[in-house]
């Protein structure tokens, strides 16, 4: 059998080159429809051998880009931390210049005390600073941050004071609104937010985003000391969210009343309110 091909081989061989010199047109196609029958299974065999050449690449590839999907993964996480303890950074960073800035604007700062305890499930609204007579806080002080008004002292200890939150229901803050300075009353309603109710003004509307500020009425809280900002829109009352938490920050800043109590009358006085039996 190999004899026979090697003849027939050598046969077909002769012959193709007798044709290819003496009718080259008919060698040519000849050629043409040999190249059309084994172009498939040549590109076949090429595929093949591609596939199986790029199987050491493919698994090193693989290796290769798991490693470097490990050190991404590493890498963002790293980055997150960095991110987290970035933003940490800013807040901390903007909450401290806006404490520093309210210092500069306030007059007659009393004490910058740490809030170091603040009342969230009862219905009253109380904090506790970590300052007292001792360092001068005396009841009646408002107390105040960064982002705005958190109430005023009622209670004081040597070392300690406890502050009536503006959310709580018997705080009453005298306020105005930016824009019109519409005089109104925020009222706690001891759910950590406050109720503006109107004062003097018939069918007074509020709508969600006005903003009011303490006015200054009553003596106690200076004037423009943000309070807080509507939710919801109502007539005469509408739902206020506070702009201050006190869980949002560390320390805040106590400062004498806005108008000073009046002063006791001279002993003179006194003393004739009492000969003509006129209790003062």
């Amino acid at each position: 059998m190999s004899y026979i091909l090697a003849i027939a081989g050598a046969v077909v061989g002769t012959v193709l080159l007798v044709l290819s010199q003496f009718n080259p047109p008919a060698f040519a196609a000849l050629r043409a429809a040999t190249s059309e029958l084994t172009a498939p299974v040549s590109s076949g065999a090429a595929g093949v051998v591609r596939g199986i050449a790029a199987v050491p690449e493919t698994i090193g590839t693989y290796f290769r880009v798991h490693g470097e999907n490990a050190a991404l993964r590493a890498e963002v996480a790293r980055t997150h931390q960095a991110l987290v303890q970035a933003r940490i950074i800013v807040r901390d960073n903007r909450r401290l210049r806006g404490l520093v800035k309210l210092r500069d604007v306030t007059p007659q700062i009393v004490a910058t005390a740490r809030i170091v305890s603040s009342s969230a499930a009862s219905t009253r609204r109380f904090g506790v600073l970590n300052a007292g007579r001792w360092q001068g806080v005396r009841p009646g002080m408002p107390v105040r941050g960064p982002d705005g008004l958190i109430g005023r002292v009622i209670e004081t200890g040597p070392n300690s004071a406890r502050v009536l939150l503006a959310t709580d229901p018997e705080s009453v803050i005298p306020v105005r609104r930016i824009g019109d300075g519409l005089p109104a009353l925020a009222a706690g309603r001891g759910d950590g937010m406050v109720e503006i109710r109107s004062v003097g003004t018939a069918n007074a509307s509020f709508k969600p985003g006005d903003r009011f500020v303490t006015s200054g009425t009553g003596g106690i809280f200076a004037p423009g000391v943000l309070v807080a900002r509507v939710e919801q829109a109502g007539s005469d009352s509408a739902p206020a969210a506070p702009l201050a938490h006190p869980d949002t920050f560390d320390f805040a800043i106590v400062s004498a009343p806005f108008l000073p109590p009046p002063p006791p009358p001279p002993p003179s006085a006194r003393s004739s309110t009492s000969a003509a039996g006129i209790t003062p």
